[in-house]
């Protein structure tokens, strides 16, 4: 028996848990008989002591102990004749690798390249494909029994900013006292019953307090200053009932560790599941091959929508955070960052509270009953094409001057923005069209749309309407007169 039904891989707390998990299942699996010898033709068996592959016992202090081989019982023929037979070939495929053993039958790994990494998991662990298809195949039914997802969250710009200590400008400086000041004078609950506040005023220091103590993070081994979105904690927590959470990030692994304890304090949320930049099978590139879900059930959260190109589908693009002037310098933003503003998303209405509404919607159309009890041939990749269509259903759109003459609008990341959003693009006016979109009011369309009540906007409005999954007010997004002074 190869590991069957579900796999510790997302409920166990550390490695080591995972390993023990191992030992158990490949006990399990020594004991029971091969298919092979089930089906041994015109022969008398006489079993003297059950054969045991040698295997590497897997060891949480990095020792590997080898179990070997007792010798096969005697094979009586139709000669009559007997003879040993050695424990030999055991196991190809081999399941996977670690520290270089196979983890059934002790073989040490070729090194032809087989096999993939997962190191987030265990640095020694490598797995074969079968047996990653198989752990996927397992975790898809694990999953859909608890009525969960995939949600695979980055971190940087989507979920927090960080900045360099270095990189903290004069006038953020500020926030290295307010940081500073959120762990010195988070004053401990003996010095608060010592005093003569009210237990209500209390309970709201004390809130006031570890909101900003989570919120902004000092972390000087990192030499980082690191500023969580608004409702994340919120967020991480109304998500984690609906998914199974990882971190995939192009960070190094130490800053990622140390990030996801201050999301996930209490080790409830992530475990194990933090991918960084080494785990990456392709430089530059995130891929769900290190994911041990199955990819019809994996949603992504990302600012950045390149590293994803194999998983368009799946993808949530995320507006980025830029908290911090170095972020905003970095992506060349010609404004203030929040902190020169010193002003912030808001919790009700920010990015992240309004992406947790997406994906409950997702969710619920995922396991609508309605449509059967099927579950593993449901795709969530439809499910957000379908809700993504929704949300310009019904517009019209022509474009005035927005690219050059001699490309093909169609091909247009505007024009392709607009269709996956369920609008319909056209070249030239009639009366069918609902909008204009241009950057400039004075274009014979933008005039037509004036002269014909259609709705005149900028191009942000269809910016607007992809990150945020609704459509916007078209008055939130005027069109000025390009001879006309700012």
């Amino acid at each position: 028996m190869s590991l069957e039904a579900e796999s510790p891989l997302h409920s166990s707390s550390s490695s080591d848990d995972f390993l023990m998990y191992l030992n158990a299942e490949l006990d399990l699996e020594a004991s029971e008989s091969s298919p092979q010898d089930e089906e041994v033709d015109n022969a008398q068996i006489s079993v003297v002591e059950e054969p045991r592959s040698k295997r590497p016992k897997l060891d949480p202090d990095g020792t590997v102990e080898i179990e070997k081989p007792t010798n096969l019982a005697s094979i009586n023929e139709n000669t009559g004749s007997s003879s040993e037979v050695q424990d030999e070939g055991i196991c190809p495929p081999h399941p996977g690798f670690f520290k270089g053993l196979c983890m059934r039958c002790g073989q040490l790994e070729e090194d032809d390249g087989s096999g993939l990494a997962f190191g987030y998991i265990h640095k020694d662990l490598r797995l074969g494909s079968r047996e990653i298809d198989r752990l996927r195949g397992a975790d898809l039914k694990k999953l859909l029994r608890e009525k969960k997802l995939v949600l695979i969250l980055d971190l940087d710009h989507t979920l927090l900013n960080s900045t360099s200590l270095a990189d903290v400008s004069d006038e953020e400086q500020y926030l290295l006292r307010q940081a500073e000041s959120s762990q010195s004078i988070f004053f401990s609950h003996k010095w608060l019953n010592n005093t003569s506040f009210s237990n209500n005023l209390t309970f709201l220091l004390v809130t006031f307090l570890d909101d900003a103590k989570k919120s902004l993070l000092k972390l000087d081994h990192l030499h980082t200053l690191t500023k969580l979105r608004p409702f994340v904690h919120d967020f991480l927590k109304e998500a984690n009932t609906m998914f199974e959470m990882y971190i995939y990030t192009m960070a190094e692994r130490s800053y990622a560790v140390e990030i996801a304890k201050h999301l996930d304090p209490e080790n409830v949320y992530f475990n194990s599941k933090v991918i960084s930049q080494a785990d990456s099978t392709i430089k530059y590139q995130k891929g769900l091959d290190v994911v041990l879900g199955a990819d019809n059930l994996v949603v992504i959260l990302d600012d950045t929508k390149f590293v994803w190109k194999r998983h368009l589908e799946n993808l949530i693009w995320m507006e980025k955070y830029h908290f911090f002037a170095s972020s905003c310098r970095l992506f060349g933003v010609g404004s203030k960052s929040l902190s020169q503003l010193k002003q912030d998303e808001r919790d009700s209405d920010g990015a992240l509270a309004n992406i947790l509404g997406v994906l409950k919607r997702a969710h619920q159309m995922f396991f609508d009953p309605e449509l059967g009890t099927d579950l593993e041939c449901r795709d969530v990749r439809q499910v957000l094409k379908t809700i993504k269509q929704e949300i310009l259903q019904g517009c019209v759109i022509v474009f005035s001057r927005l690219y050059s003459s001699t490309s093909q609008p169609e091909e247009e990341g505007i024009w392709k923005m607009a269709e996956e959003l369920g609008a319909i693009c056209i070249k030239e006016v009639d009366d069918s069209v609902t909008h204009i979109v241009s950057s400039d009011a004075g274009t014979q369309k933008s005039r037509w749309a004036l002269k014909n009540n259609k709705f005149l906007v900028n191009p942000y409005w269809i910016h607007a309407a992809v990150f945020l999954w609704r459509r916007q007010p078209e008055g939130n997004f005027p069109v000025r007169n390009s001879q006309e002074k700012p």
